[in-house]
């Protein structure tokens, strides 16, 4: 994302997953290579969760990139990891079963790191990624451990089972979203009278609106 971001390999459940580690400025130690941000420079973690790997999606997609380089600009240390068959992740494509495996795997690790260890937990996704971290969360939640808030862009209400989510969640969406129509997420979200946010003219890429993604999500972490 940027000439700062540190790219390594964790052990995960079928090989090593690919790993963008980005944080603030103000939190990077100036002496080390590796970035070791001391935990109260930050203000929480964010993980970033990619759209669909079989379609071209990347931790490299230009709206995962957007909610990484946002969280930075908060205060928070953005991770963004490849999900399986993706760079240098090993393992193939399993529909979004082994991907959560994988990123409660990620989550581990950050947590065994005494920097992120006692940190608060977002997760944003796009996408694809939305129904793996909609199922993460779940987890989470079961181990007593849920997560501070969730971002989801491009929720992909019509194409996979996206578990219910928080009421405080930030679910945006393009009006003229045409992989993921905006119906399918209202439907998705009027059982839980979970409002979402329109962006007019806005296609799933968000080509050309991803300074209106950042504003809004800004803007809500200010309230």
């Amino acid at each position: 994302m940027n000439q700062h971001t540190e790219i390594y390999l964790i052990d995960g459940p079928v090989g090593k997953i690919e790993i963008a580690l980005d944080v603030p400025d103000a939190a990077r130690a100036e002496d080390q290579a590796e970035v070791k941000p001391p935990a109260a420079a930050l203000k929480g973690m964010v993980l970033v969760a990619h759209p669909h790997p079989l379609f071209g999606g990347s931790m490299d997609n230009k709206v995962a990139q957007t909610l990484a380089r946002t969280f930075v600009q908060l205060g928070y240390a953005a991770i963004r990891s490849n999900f399986r068959g993706v760079g240098k992740t090993e393992g193939q494509h399993d529909n979004g079963v082994g991907e959560r495996e994988d990123l409660l795997a990620v989550i581990a690790h950050l947590r065994s790191q005494a920097a992120f260890a006692d940190l608060p937990l977002v997760l944003a996704g796009f996408s694809f990624g939305t129904f793996v971290l909609s199922h993460v969360a779940l987890r989470l939640v079961e181990q007593g451990t849920a997560p501070l808030r969730m971002v989801l862009v491009g929720t992909a209400a019509s194409r996979w089972e996206v578990a219910p989510v928080p009421a405080d969640t930030i679910v945006i969406h393009g009006e003229q979203d045409d992989t993921v129509p905006l119906s399918a997420v209202m439907d998705w979200a009027r059982p839980q009278e979970l409002p979402i946010i329109v962006i007019p003219g806005a296609e799933h890429f968000f080509h050309r609106k991803l300074h209106l993604l950042k504003r809004i999500i800004v803007e809500a972490w200010r309230v």
